[in-house]
Order: structure tokens, then C-alpha cells, then sequence
């Protein structure tokens, strides 16, 4: 078909954009979300073992869907209207081990979208309840590393939108501000005794809120410097050691949200300062210290953060440096009953947690850091 540059085109009715309508109606209503639950509370818990150094663990379990991830699902969504790949009646498909699925289950609900979870076998039963009772589907696979395969092929066959969150993560938030999770963890500190943090401790996840805090420390030219913590069978810290980005892990992670099978598109190792790995009974005894002295339960992640915290703490006290430290508390523990909080689960899994525990508690009660050489 030949088409003449030159001519006038006739004049004919302008289209009615319905989709750019609905696309604004959504966005309102995500936005509407977003200053709703726009910030957590940093919670300062005091432990008398650790001479002048203060801890800092914000709350994201407070977010309507009750984790850290309601923001990456919230950036997601906005990320994909405002790229023109969801539209009204657009079907959104995700790879996730729960937390994630659970957030954006419910911002499909408040869309009126249809929503599939692709998720190994393995998540919780409380995580798999709670996206089904947003009107979401699970679609199980045996080994966590075909979660991605099948994901892009469930939105390929149903026309719809593969969310993405390993991909994605990075660069759905802006990290230079806009309200993320890094400038309100330094705004709230701003009138503390230490206001800018030693350090800020967080688990490897999809990679994507460790990019936005070391990009964003770095945008803003501060001190802080950045740990990341990996945890048993996965791939991330392999991969920051040895710079190989095609590092894999056969092994399926057994604390849900942070170790993956292989490096996400979304680890960004540059802005990392310091990256350890710990043993999942680590992680697990860190989940149980830390819940009885908040008095509320904490999930596997946050526990991960945690130990990392104590580990940089006993390294800054050993050294004779003051300051302060910042981590995540990225859920809640009552989704893990029937797992790490289950002493019937963590005898058939293998997994004792009486050393690190005990080293724990002598830690942040008096002081005394019993080195185990867990982190390496």
C-alpha cells in the first residue's frame, strides 16, 4: 500500500481512548493506595548488649497486603499501565514464592484484573490462602527454576501481561526518590542520635530494593554503605564473589523470598558495599530472637536481615565504632506456622537452631558475640 505524505487526512471522529481512560481510572485508584499506606513506622528496639550502637528495623509488615513487597507490587502495576502493557481486562501472570503474589493478587482485586501465581510447590499454605482469597489462581511447579518458563507461557497463551518482579524490580521504582522505601528510612531518621546509618543490612530478595537503597545512597552522596545477605542454595552471593552472572542453584532456597535458584535480572552488585551468606538455621534462630523481644512474630527474611544486622553490629563494637544500623522487617511471621515456627518442620528439614540462637541472645543481651564463622 502506498501512502501520500503530502495529503490532508479527512476528518473523521476522534477515538474515545477507553483505554486511556481506564488506564487513568487505575492509576487513581493505585495512587489513592499509595498515600494510604505511603509510610511504615521505624521501629527502635533496645538491646542492652549493644554499647553504642542503635538498631533501626522498619516495618513494611504493616502494608495492607502485610509485607515489603505491596510497594514492589504497587510500582509493578503503575510500571506496566503507565508502559501501556495492562490494559482493562488484561490478564497479569507472576513467577512468585508468595509475598509478592499476595500483593499483587490484591491490586488485581482492586482492578478488577484476572491474576495468576506460578509458584513452586513448596510455598505456604497461609500464602497460597490469602492470593486465592483475592480472586487470584496458583499454578504450582515442581522445581522452583521453572517458575519463569511457565509464567512467560501462561501470559503468552491467555493474551495477557507477565508482571515480572525478578526483571522489573529495579527499575519500577525510582530510585532517586519519589517517597521509596530508602528516602523514607533517612527522612525518619533524620532526628536520631545517629541520623545517618553506619550501614543499612538487607536480604538479597529479587535484588531490586537493595538496587533502589545503594543507588539511592549513592545519589544522595552519603556515608552509609550497603550489606547485602544471602542465604543457603542461592546463587546471588557465588555471583557477586566471582563477578559470573550466569551462577545457578540447583537446590531449592528453603527461606522464601530470598535465596533464588539463579541471578536476578535485577542484582545490581555495583552498589553493593558487602555481601555475606549465612546458614538457613542462622536466618531461622534470628526469626525466633528477634520475635519474643518485639513480642510479635516475624517471618524467615526478616530473620535474615536480623542476623545480618547482629553480625555487622559485633564487627563495629569489636572495632570500637558507635552509630547506628537500619534493617527491614519484611513480614509477618503468622504466615510461616507451619514451618519455621513448626519444631516438627525444622527436625525433618534438619535444621537446629540452638547454636545460633544461643549465640544470639548473648549477643544482644551482653555484649558477647560468640564467632561461629557462619558468615562468609
Amino acid at each position: 500500500m502506498t501512502f501520500d505524505c503530502l495529503s490532508t487526512p479527512p476528518l473523521t471522529p476522534l477515538p474515545e481512548c477507553k483505554d486511556r481512560e481506564w488506564a487513568r481510572r487505575a492509576i487513581g485508584i493505585l495512587q489513592g493506595d499509595g498515600r494510604r499506606s505511603a509510610d511504615t513506622h521505624l521501629v527502635k528496639p533496645v538491646f542492652k548488649g549493644l554499647r553504642g550502637i542503635s538498631i533501626y528495623l522498619k516495618d513494611e509488615s504493616t502494608h495492607p497486603t502485610g509485607s515489603l513487597k505491596h510497594r514492589l507490587a504497587r510500582s509493578l502495576f503503575l510500571y506496566g499501565i503507565c508502559n501501556g502493557k495492562i490494559s482493562q481486562g488484561t490478564t497479569l501472570v507472576e513467577a512468585s514464592s508468595g509475598s509478592t503474589a499476595v500483593s499483587e493478587a490484591y491490586f488485581a482485586h482492586l482492578l478488577d484484573l484476572p491474576f495468576i501465581a506460578v509458584m513452586p510447590h513448596s510455598t505456604s499454605a497461609q500464602k497460597v490462602e490469602a492470593i486465592e482469597r483475592f480472586g487470584g489462581k496458583c499454578h504450582f511447579v515442581d522445581k522452583p527454576s521453572e517458575v519463569y518458563t511457565v509464567a512467560e507461557r501462561l501470559a503468552l497463551e491467555t493474551g495477557g501481561h507477565y508482571l515480572d518482579q525478578f526483571t522489573y524490580a529495579e527499575r519500577a521504582t525510582d530510585w532517586r526518590g519519589n517517597n521509596n522505601i530508602a528516602e523514607s528510612i533517612f527522612d525518619q531518621m533524620k532526628s536520631e542520635e545517629h541520623p545517618e546509618p553506619e550501614w543499612v543490612v538487607m536480604s538479597a530478595g529479587t535484588g531490586g530494593t537493595s538496587a533502589t537503597i545503594g543507588r539511592f545512597i549513592r545519589y544522595r552522596n552519603l556515608s552509609t554503605r550497603l550489606c547485602v545477605v544471602d542465604v543457603e542454595h542461592s546463587a546471588f552471593y557465588a555471583s557477586y564473589m566471582s563477578g559470573d552472572r550466569d551462577v545457578t542453584c540447583a537446590t531449592p532456597s528453603r527461606i522464601e523470598g530470598v535465596g533464588r535458584p539463579r541471578v536476578e535480572p535485577s542484582f545490581v552488585p555495583g552498589v553493593i558495599d558487602h555481601m555475606i551468606k549465612i546458614p538457613d538455621a542462622a536466618s531461622i534462630a534470628a526469626m525466633h530472637v528477634l520475635s519474643e523481644r518485639l513480642f510479635r512474630r516475624v517471618g524467615g527474611s526478616t530473620g535474615t536481615n536480623f542476623f545480618g544486622l547482629c553480625w555487622i553490629a559485633a564487627a563495629m563494637m569489636k572495632e570500637g565504632k558507635q552509630g547506628s544500623l537500619v534493617s527491614l522487617i519484611c513480614d509477618s511471621g503468622d504466615r510461616y506456622a507451619a514451618t519455621y515456627y513448626n519444631p516438627d518442620w525444622l527436625a525433618k528439614n534438619g535444621i537446629d537452631i540452638a547454636p545460633y540462637r544461643g549465640m544470639l541472645e548473648d549477643f544482644i543481651d551482653r555484649g558477647e558475640f560468640t564467632d561461629l564463622a557462619v558468615p562468609v
